[in-house]
């Protein structure tokens, strides 16, 4: 953890020292055909990672996704820091806790990063829940998952994250 004297912060992955676990998974597990990559780049003495692939929404697909597993207690945080840059298309945070029952629930927040590097502040507050059945509040103190996603349109996705942290 990094603290200062006016808040605090979790580091997800800073690509040096604090690596997330990430794996990559597309609609091709439900039948879909889109196909995703997530690969470490290094560009200009800088790393980052890049989530890219062509999405389709073609048998009932429309996803690519990697997907890092937390399991750490973050009721004390306020929300998600990302650094990003990419295609200027929608892009998509996906949390998962235990209330999230079927592989489709979630809570979810969408962001549009532009061609040079941006800092994103996400509030939890911010995210969604999917189905009507999920808890309204996402509960922070049990976050299973966080996934980046490319989603729900027909499109070549490409989008870099170089840092991400809990605020």
């Amino acid at each position: 953890m990094l603290f200062s004297t006016t808040s605090f912060s979790m580091i997800i992955d800073n690509l040096d020292d604090i690596r997330a676990d990430w794996r990559s998974i597309s609609d091709q597990v439900m039948g879909g055909i889109s196909e995703v990559n997530f690969n470490l780049v290094k560009e200009n003495e800088k790393k980052f990672y890049r989530l890219e692939g062509n999405v389709s929404t073609k048998n009932n697909g429309g996803f690519i996704q990697s997907v890092a597993r937390i399991q750490d207690d973050l009721s004390e945080y306020n929300g998600i820091r990302l650094t990003v840059r990419g295609t200027e298309d929608e892009y998509f945070i996906w949390i998962r806790t235990p209330a999230c029952r079927f592989p489709w629930d979630r809570y979810i927040v969408s962001f549009k990063p532009d061609q040079n590097w941006t800092s994103i502040e996400i509030p939890f507050n911010d995210f969604k829940k999917s189905n009507f059945y999920i808890r309204n509040k996402m509960n922070t103190g049990n976050i299973e998952t966080l996934a980046i996603a490319a989603y729900g349109k027909d499109f070549s996705a490409q989008v870099d994250i170089a840092h991400l942290e809990f605020y």
